[in-house]
């Protein structure tokens, strides 16, 4: 059994999205939808506020990666000497990200 999501749950992801995503639309749509169904204003606020803050945090890493990389010579990768059954000591990035300016936590 599949269970579905309320229309505003969708509209509000939809909004995300479109923001985060810098689509032309720009989720205008999704907004009109919002009011219809009577979601609060600051709802539609705290959503907006942190798909900016992720589209603009994810600008900002892609710019320092890009600087990083431009200042530096290309190098070969190292290849990683694995035995046979053991595990690659690879490090991971961190999951969270940064709250928004006005303190909402994205993740």
């Amino acid at each position: 059994m599949t269970a579905e999501l309320h229309p505003s749950i969708v509209a509000l992801v939809a909004l995300a999205a479109n923001i985060a995503a810098k689509h032309p639309k720009q989720g205008l749509c999704q907004l009109d939808r919002l009011r219809e169904y009577g979601v609060p204003e600051a709802h539609i606020d705290t959503v907006i506020e942190i798909a900016r803050h992720i589209r603009d945090e994810a600008g900002q890493l892609l710019d320092m990666d890009f600087d990083a990389a431009r200042t530096q010579p290309p190098e070969a990768p190292a290849k990683p000497k694995v035995s046979k059954g053991k595990p690659l000591d690879i490090a991971v990035a961190e999951a969270c990200c940064t709250p928004t300016p006005g303190g909402k936590a994205c993740c």
